[in-house]
């Protein structure tokens, strides 16, 4: 694996792929959909499997989500 952890747009179809995802919650309550994006968190690390990268990831989110 690179060192670099990819944060640009990397998607063969962002459009495809948020359409699913968001298909995946319809009709769930806020409760059920925590809980799929804790499985879906889950799957792709392991998938990914890399452990730098994903506390790299971590943090990369971390501080998108902290206002300037």
């Amino acid at each position: 694996m690179s060192d670099a952890l990819t944060l640009a747009a990397n998607f063969e179809d962002a459009d495809a792929f948020f359409a699913a995802l968001t298909e995946a919650h319809d009709g769930l309550t806020r409760a059920e959909s925590d809980a799929l994006n804790a499985r879906l968190i889950f799957v792709l690390a392991n998938h990914i499997g890399d452990a730098r990268a994903l506390t790299d990831a971590i943090a990369a989110a971390k501080s998108a989500g902290t206002p300037a």
